[in-house]
């Protein structure tokens, strides 16, 4: 399959795999890249631009086929050597960053300057035209359904794919809900060019995350995520376990003069416990309403061959079908 964002990147198949904190280690992304789609190093899961480095010969190895790397720019008091982990990318021969949070504009000179194509994600139509217009190269578009941050205007992806392929010239994938090959039908329909996966990629087997992540995502529902931290205008979606309710309780109690030292123990440094250890009660951490979707722990090639081949039997028959008719 054809798309401006195959073409762009230098890939088989129109899907992303998003970069997410303590699951985007090299394990996964040579698995997505190996089976045709873009796989994606989480950047700031290293914590220093050595590691990042280091992961990156890593997937090097793993991978002969092209694969990202994500920076999160994040408003900190402390922040990270974002100049460092530029270097590491350059160094490292990656051709593509998807980047996230604040403008990246202050990246772009140095990672177009190396080749790099940059896909920022994106939460409203008027951050895509802004990305755009900076230059970056591509756009994810992350719909309400998202897991992590889905921004702070709870727009659907059936309303913001069709308005982002409306106002933007630049190729864009669909974020939040996308799990099989109708995902990327429906997306390739709404105007987008590919798809990002998050949670959908939690659930394999090479995902370097514990069992019983992956089998909280299987047993959820798509009724089972819950939106915290609103109120900071930091809004998350994440699965709902003991944290979250607990969470959500200091809301509702505090109300307007809650602060993030308030809820610190929920938030805080909890991705290895939960991620690495299984502990899941830990913390709150992002998941996607898709997991109402998701019923199994394929392979990463299991689920990529899967989604192309449901897709081609929805282009081909179903679709075709109905034009006959």
């Amino acid at each position: 399959m054809k798309t401006r964002i195959t073409e762009l990147l230098g890939i088989q198949h129109p899907i992303v795999q998003g970069g997410m904190h303590y699951v985007g280690f090299a394990e996964l992304a040579a698995a997505v890249s190996n089976a045709g789609g873009l796989g994606i190093i989480t950047g700031l899961t290293q914590r220093t631009p050595e590691l990042l480095a280091n992961e990156i010969r890593r997937c090097r190895e793993m991978t002969t086929r092209p694969f990202g790397v994500n920076i999160t720019f994040l408003p900190s008091i402390a922040s990270p050597d974002y100049p460092g982990y530029v270097r590491a990318i350059v160094e490292g021969g990656v051709k593509v960053v998807e980047t996230a949070g604040n403008n990246p504009q202050q990246v772009l000179p140095h990672l177009h300057a190396a080749g790099i194509k940059v896909i920022h994600k994106c939460t409203s139509v008027r951050h895509a035209l802004k990305a755009q217009s900076i230059g970056c190269d591509a756009v994810s578009v992350d719909g309400f359904e998202c897991g992590g941050h889905p921004g702070e205007d709870d727009v659907p992806n059936f309303i913001l794919l069709p308005r982002a392929a409306d106002e933007l010239t630049i190729p864009f994938v669909a974020s939040g809900g996308m799990a099989d090959g109708r995902s990327l039908v429906a997306a390739l329909s709404l105007g987008a060019d590919g798809i990002n996966m998050g949670t959908r990629f939690i659930a394999t087997k090479e995902a370097p995350v514990h069992e019983n992540v992956k089998q909280a995502i299987v047993a959820a529902t798509e009724l089972d995520t819950r939106l915290v931290m609103r109120s900071l205008r930091n809004t998350e979606r994440v699965l709902r376990n003991a944290a979250t309710d607990r969470l959500l309780e200091k809301e509702r109690t505090l109300g307007a003069n809650l602060k993030f030292d308030d809820i610190r123990e929920e938030v805080a440094g909890v991705y290895p416990k939960i991620m690495q250890e299984g502990t899941m009660d830990a913390g709150v951490w992002s998941c996607g309403m898709v997991a109402g979707l998701i019923h199994d722990v394929p392979t990463v090639k299991e689920l990529v061959d899967r989604i192309m081949s449901e897709a081609d039997a929805i282009i081909r028959g179903r679709l075709a079908g109905f034009a006959a008719a």
